[in-house]
């Protein structure tokens, strides 16, 4: 096979823990005339709001930006993965896509990977800094695949080695340097002609899993016009009163109104219960403060036990009251008891 020239002008960048650092150094070695355009993708909390752009603009030549969906894939611009939303290549344009997670992270090295390996092929280059765990492992691996170009930074020089070990495991590549010298490198590689052998069409399992980190969402007309696979069309959405919602069912007890000033509070019926009821609780309330005995309602709902203690010389005959227990107006006959005995709580 006759061997086809080209230009790597696709370079992706993944980053994780300990990324920013190696980022700023591996952009402050690249020319203000980068012959390529570069994707960052770092991970960030779904709801964060980041400044890497301006980090990354201020520490090296290159201007920086956060992607934005249907923008153009722009020679000598950093763009970086917003929160929250997947960046993928379509044909020349960037897209965005709320797909999947992938090792728990959206934006994914993995995804922006295999969306490269796809669209680029040969032309892609993909780059791994300091991380923890193995994301972008198996994406660098779809970009060597598709023809393309792997570099990774020295784990030795990495704050975190885990990313950079997992990606040596599965990708073999004599690009392995420090972030100081990566970038150097790299604004080398991309101006020096590359000739490959015809590669072979993406595998059936990489488009699958770029499909699905698409979710549907596309750029270009003719995809949009005529979706395929498994892509989602958009919800129907109704803004008129053909659709009215149903009444929301209600689960709640209504609260009690409070009466408003000058309104008469209507007084408490007990139905059912004996007149003298309340006067027997009153008594028996009277004849515990007049003894320094502890109510057994309170000690009962403070969740305290009760016992008898010899250090009060209480009446020869003390009543016992059965207030409470669902059954008032019964009392119990009284009992004479022992002097120096009267009933507390615990812990008194």
């Amino acid at each position: 096979m006759t061997a086809v020239a080209f230009e790597r002008d696709v370079v992706v960048i993944g980053a994780s823990a300990g990324g920013v650092e190696a980022l700023c150094q591996t952009v402050r070695s690249l020319s203000d005339e980068f012959p390529a355009a570069v994707l960052v993708v770092m991970h960030l909390s779904p709801g964060a709001t980041t400044a890497l752009p301006q980090i990354l603009t201020r520490a090296g030549p290159l201007r920086a930006v956060q992607a934005t969906h249907a923008a153009p894939l722009t020679r000598g611009v950093i763009h970086v993965a917003p929160p929250d939303h997947h960046l993928l290549i379509d044909g020349g344009a960037l897209m965005l896509s709320h797909g999947p997670t992938e090792n728990g992270h959206r934006p994914a090295i993995n995804a922006t990977f295999r969306s490269a390996a796809v669209a680029a092929g040969p032309r892609a280059i993909g780059v791994i800094l300091s991380g923890a765990l193995h994301d972008g492992a198996a994406g660098l691996g779809a970009v060597v695949e598709r023809g393309g170009l792997a570099m990774v930074q020295d784990p030795a020089d990495a704050l975190y080695p885990g990313m950079p070990e997992s990606a040596l495991a599965c990708v073999s590549t004599e690009h392995v340097y420090p972030a100081d010298v990566l970038g150097k490198v790299l604004d080398h590689v991309v101006r020096t002609a590359a000739s490959t052998r015809p590669v072979e069409p993406p595998s059936p399992a990489l488009l699958l899993e770029d499909r699905i980190a698409r979710d549907g969402v596309r750029v270009s007309p003719a995809a949009t016009s005529a979706p395929t696979g498994n892509a989602r069309p958009p919800p129907k959405r109704c803004a008129g009163s053909c659709c009215p919602s149903p009444p929301r069912p209600r689960h709640t007890r209504e609260r009690r109104r409070r009466p408003t000033a000058g309104t008469a509070v209507p007084a408490r019926v007990a139905v059912g219960v004996p007149e003298h009821t309340e006067d027997r609780h009153r008594a028996g309330r009277e004849h515990d403060r007049a003894h320094d005995i502890a109510p057994a309602a309170s000690a009962r709902a403070a969740g305290r036990c009760l016992h008898r203690r010899r250090d009060f010389p209480g009446p020869g005959v003390q009543p016992v009251l059965d207030r409470g227990r669902g059954r008032p107006g019964r009392a119990r006959a009284a009992r004479p008891i022992p002097p120096r005995v009267r009933r507390v709580a615990c812990g008194a």
